[in-house]
């Protein structure tokens, strides 16, 4: 099975920094797009940042210039470098890869979720 394992939320200060890390694991699982989204209370899902396989990002207007979004394909993993963060961007951050098993087809996967607050 695909699993998604999620670290680095908590608390922070505005003006402060977090990295979010995301590893995915499955035995062959073939991982196209990965990405972050968030869901802030009473606010739908949305995406925060986006990433290709060869490593071409898409942000989101209000992280723009915030966040970073890399991976590494060697070690299945995408993470979230966040600067600057205000309380606006207080949600919970969920990883999100698109990708298949052997012999199936496409699908997307979710993380646990990991709570994001900024606040003094």
């Amino acid at each position: 099975q695909v699993q998604l394992v999620e670290s680095g939320g908590g608390l922070v200060q505005p003006g402060g920094s977090l990295r979010l890390s995301c590893a995915v694991s499955g035995s062959g699982f073939s991982i196209n797009a990965m990405g972050w989204y968030r869901q802030a209370p009473g606010k739908q899902r949305e995406l925060v940042a986006s990433i290709t396989r060869g490593g071409r990002a898409n942000y989101a207007d209000s992280v723009q210039g915030r966040f970073t979004i890399s991976r590494d394909n060697a070690k299945s993993t995408v993470d979230l470098q966040m600067n600057s963060l205000k309380p606006e961007d207080t949600a919970v951050y969920y990883c999100n890869v698109e990708g298949r098993l052997m012999f199936r087809s496409s699908q997307v996967y979710w993380g646990q979720g990991t709570q994001v607050t900024v606040s003094s």
